[in-house]
């Protein structure tokens, strides 16, 4: 039996694998069935309940990643975000956000809550006192992000799970951009954990999925409304997610190597204003982020100085201008033209969104040829800038 013990390449491959009794296959086999019997059967077994034999195979897997008991798949991030949590806030409830967050997800908080009556309210910045002020006597959770999109700040995670306990409310963090590789914040007292496994767990840019992990009591809850919201993921989809997730260890150890380098790379360069990436010595939360985390991740953003970022991206030969996150090929977008363009200007220049700034999904390219890339964009667009001037 595989336990939570094992290294991270081990759990990424074998947890909750599926066994092909019949044939002895190396892999899991794969359940079509939206139909399954249900007399003298101990499951009654029906997709929406998330409960068919891959999907809750795949759960197993997640749910030992992440360190938790139990874990439900969605049919995307969104949908795991606002299912978990619509789980525990009704009418007349609070709930206190990060100040910083993806822009899909301030978008539900502005446009949603407010129907349903669902007070909310958003930090000032990210430390623990201004998280504290904004509690309410009828606060119920406190939802973070960390590393934050796109700009990569870091939560104190302990911290806020420990204020979350002592105020007797329930917390969710969205470990997206970090992965179950970097960090694990049910070990830090999490009490829910979300990503959008489309991302680092999907890994190849042809995945669109969600998961949720916690205790059994929480995952229970979750799947009351879950079951009724009507979110969960096909068996296919579900299969194939669970094969690329055997590779995410190696993945994301490669893309944090990479974004290392490639961040000190444009530290250096006088045609980029900023930097944001939790492995530099120059983040504010660098110390924080070296504390828990195991790995500062792939992503990073970065500023360009007296640049058009449409003329940048156009000069990219091997980076792709694309939209999300996290595949195994380098990816850049504008974050104001794409995962932020919800938001108002006022709402991102709050946040310290630029339109000078670039999101960055390191690949697993060779290191060399992602910075020579880079190097020559930058040239090339500055050249361009002078012959518009001129």
């Amino acid at each position: 039996m595989i336990k939570k013990e094992q290294g991270i390449n081990t759990l990424c491959t074998h947890a909750g694998e599926l066994e092909d009794k019949e044939y002895k296959g190396a892999v899991s086999p794969l359940y079509m069935a939206t139909s399954y019997a249900f007399e003298d059967v101990e499951v009654k077994r029906y997709p929406r309940y998330f409960n068919t034999p891959n999907q809750k195979a795949l759960a197993k897997k997640l749910a030992m990643l992440e360190h938790g008991e139990d874990a439900l798949i969605f049919g995307s991030g969104m949908a795991a975000v606002s299912t978990s949590l619509m789980a525990f806030v009704q009418k007349g409830d609070h709930v206190v956000f990060q100040k910083t967050l993806y822009g899909g997800t301030s978008n539900l908080i502005v446009e949603e809550f407010g129907k349903f009556g669902i007070e909310y309210s958003f930090t000032e910045d990210n430390s623990l006192e201004s998280f504290e002020r904004e509690i309410r006597e009828n606060t119920k959770v406190i939802y973070i992000e960390t590393p934050s999109n796109p700009l990569l700040t870091i939560t104190d995670v302990e911290g806020i799970a420990g204020l979350a306990k002592k105020k007797q409310l329930v917390s969710m963090i969205d470990n997206t951009f970090a992965s179950p590789v970097n960090q694990n914040p049910i070990d830090l007292g999490i009490d829910i954990v979300i990503h959008s496994a489309t991302k680092y767990m999907g890994g190849h840019s042809d995945i669109l999925a969600g998961a949720v992990i916690g205790s059994n009591e929480h995952i229970n809850q979750i799947f009351q409304m879950a079951k009724n919201f009507g979110g969960s993921l096909s068996d296919y989809t579900v299969w194939l997610l669970e094969r690329s997730i055997k590779t995410m260890g190696i993945r994301v150890k490669a893309q944090n190597e990479n974004a290392q380098k490639v961040a000190e790379f444009l530290e250096s360069q006088e045609s980029v204003s900023k930097v944001y990436y939790p492995g530099l010595p120059s983040h504010p939360d660098h110390e924080l982020a070296k504390k828990q985390m195991k790995g500062f991740g792939g992503m990073l953003s970065f500023e360009l100085k007296d640049m058009d970022s449409s003329t940048f991206m156009k000069e990219l030969k091997l980076i792709k201008p694309s939209m999300s996150l996290a595949g195994v090929e380098s990816t850049i977008l504008s974050p104001t033209k794409t995962s932020h363009a919800l938001l108002t200007a006022e709402e991102r220049e709050e946040q310290g969104i630029k339109d000078g700034l670039m999101r960055f999904s390191v690949g697993i390219e060779e290191a060399e040829d992602i910075i020579a890339d880079l190097q020559q964009a930058l040239e090339e667009t500055k050249k361009d800038m002078l012959d518009i001037r001129i």
